[in-house]
């Protein structure tokens, strides 16, 4: 009884744990407070406090969840609220020099042009097929898109892979956090030229079904299930 009693009362000022908390939903997306407490490792008392003073700050925001299911079916009793990071939640986490990146950008288009702002972006995309064949040799049993999680995560952007709903629909790439969010919603090249990128490494054309920049929760682009396996696409470039 003890014990509950300390973790009902998380101090106010104990930033550090708010921190893993906000860290964990920017890791693994939307999260409800049961999720936060068993993979943190804290009570529910004291993750509803954190989640709390997040609300508060802005930083995070309670949503319904998404059912995914056959059409008509529904879950008795009501179901708990999921919490995603808002915009300035993102915030917290390697914008420092967004407002300089911009501006650096808008001088480029001024004084070269749009060719040169593509350029760039290509020029930034390029860790993606410069690094695919080397994870890919590290990890011969891991699938195209799980290759691409891990490239994206060493670059900052926290990936994952999920499943479609629909059986043999392919794969869905997820980035949680993306380091150029603000840049990219006033220069889009920079999508662009990673969904390029991912294209050439997979031979086949991607779709980017959603992205932060534009106001989505996170970055989805879908994998086709026709994509070759990491083995077989080793194979074609012996």
């Amino acid at each position: 009884m003890e014990f509950v009693d300390r973790a009902a009362n998380v101090a106010v000022g104990d930033a550090p744990t708010r921190e893993r908390v906000a860290r964990f939903i920017l890791e693994s997306g939307p999260s409800t407070a049961a999720a936060l407490a068993e993979r943190l490792d804290l009570t529910p008392a004291a993750v509803r406090r954190h989640l709390d003073l997040l609300l508060d700050e802005g930083a995070v925001e309670a949503r319904d969840p998404k059912t995914v299911g056959p059409a008509g079916s529904r879950r008795r009793g009501r179901p708990a609220k999921v919490f995603a990071l808002t915009e300035r939640g993102r915030d917290r986490f390697e914008k420092q020099y967004d407002d300089l990146a911009v501006e650096a950008l808008r001088f480029l288009h001024e004084a070269a042009g749009e060719g040169a702002v593509r350029a760039f972006a290509e020029r930034r995309a390029s860790f993606i097929e410069e690094r695919f064949s080397q994870v890919a040799d590290a990890h011969p049993g891991a699938t195209p898109a799980e290759v691409l999680a891990m490239v994206f995560s060493d670059q900052g952007y926290a990936a994952s892979v999920r499943q479609l709903p629909i059986v043999g629909a392919g794969e869905q790439l997820c980035q949680q956090h993306c380091p150029v969010s603000h840049v990219a919603h006033e220069f889009p090249q920079l999508c662009e030229a990673e969904t390029e990128a991912i294209g050439r490494v997979l031979g086949t054309h991607v779709q980017r079904l959603a992205t932060i920049a534009h106001g989505d929760g996170v970055c989805t682009t879908c994998i086709p299930v026709s994509t070759s396996s990491t083995t077989e696409r080793k194979k074609e470039r012996v």
